[in-house]
């Protein structure tokens, strides 16, 4: 077999087509249960990378035909001793040595731009994030070591308990005199843009790691409204509750669910921050049911929401199992010191 691994242009048509095709074979077969990769998502992203990033591309072929895809992602602010990795393999020609050859190419990558990290996600359908999948077995042989297990839990809004979140939300709300809850659709407003910022480059502090090696973004509002035109870019967009302190009309807590353009059915739990001085009134609990109520309002076809946890964030479990998220599947993250 003969397997030669070149760099993606990313102006070929055929070429990024088959780089779809790839990438989107290998999602539906290691996640059965999740939405196709949306085609705007993935073209948006190749050719347009996050802000602050650099992004190279390459496919493995296989005697003349490419059924590996890879990524490397080379962040230009913060952790500029690491990169990021995507590789994948069609389900219908893996362990022919495809994704090794990806792999020894993205560390040739890496090395050339004086990197001293590869991070890469595994996703498996076990519910207590065990890596079980072949590409967990792929990472270990790479050299790569296990460096934050997550769970992922789903929530069937056809089995949503009304009733549990009418109480979860009064008694919340007992705990939070002084509060305002505020709601928005995509873009942050101005008068809020300053604080979520600031929420937002809180997550790497105040979630879990587990052992990576990661540094937090600075709270730029310029770098959110970046971002937030890479995900508009995308086709994703976001419902959004927070909770404003009515003494200083600072916004202190912040929530989103996103979702796709394309698909009605599925969306995706996203950030969940409480500024750590306005702990212990219930703001996480309130603003979750409210962004609950906020996007089932206007999304009457949605179905299931996904989030994903740290397996060790307690905390946070335990308020998404109240809402009756339940899990469901896991996803690894592998962390390469080369």
């Amino acid at each position: 077999m003969d397997i030669l691994v070149t760099a993606l242009d990313v102006a070929d048509v055929a070429a990024t087509e088959r780089a779809y095709e790839i990438e989107s074979a290998a999602r539906a077969a290691d996640q059965p249960d999740m939405p196709r990769l949306p085609r705007q998502r993935f073209f948006a992203g190749l050719r347009h990378p996050w802000p602050g990033n650099d992004d190279r591309h390459a496919l493995g072929c296989l005697d003349g035909v490419a059924v590996g895809y890879l990524a490397v992602s080379l962040p230009q602010r913060e952790n500029r001793e690491n990169a990021g990795l995507t590789l994948a393999v069609h389900p219908e020609y893996r362990r022919r040595g495809v994704g090794r050859a990806l792999y020894e190419y993205a560390v040739r990558v890496v090395r050339d731009e004086g990197r001293k990290r590869i991070i890469g996600e595994v996703a498996n359908m076990s519910p207590e994030a065990a890596p079980t999948m072949p590409g967990d077995a792929f990472a270990a042989a790479m050299g790569a070591r296990p460096a934050l297990a997550d769970v992922r839990r789903r929530l069937d809004l056809t089995t949503l308990d009304e009733p549990e979140l009418d109480r979860l939300l009064a008694e919340g709300l007992t705990r939070a005199e002084g509060y305002s809850i505020v709601r928005w659709q995509g873009a942050t407003p101005d008068e809020y843009a300053e604080d979520v910022a600031y929420l937002d480059s809180r997550l790497v502090s105040d979630a879990p790691i587990g052992d990576l090696t990661w540094e937090a973004a600075r709270p730029e509002v310029t770098r959110l409204r970046e971002m937030e035109q890479g995900y508009h870019d995308r086709g994703q967009y976001w419902y959004n509750s927070g909770a404003r302190h009515d003494a200083t009309g600072r916004l202190v807590a912040w929530t989103g669910i996103g979702m796709s353009a394309g698909c009605d059915w599925h969306a995706f739990q996203q950030i969940t921050l409480v500024e750590p001085a306005h702990r212990g009134h219930r703001l996480g609990t309130v603003i979750k049911v409210d962004n609950l109520r906020h996007i089932r309002a206007y999304e009457p076809a949605l179905r299931f929401i996904d989030t994903f946890n740290a397996a060790s964030n307690d905390y946070m479990i335990s308020i998404n199992e109240a809402l009756g998220f339940r899990a469901v599947a896991g996803l690894n993250t592998w962390q390469a010191t080369l």
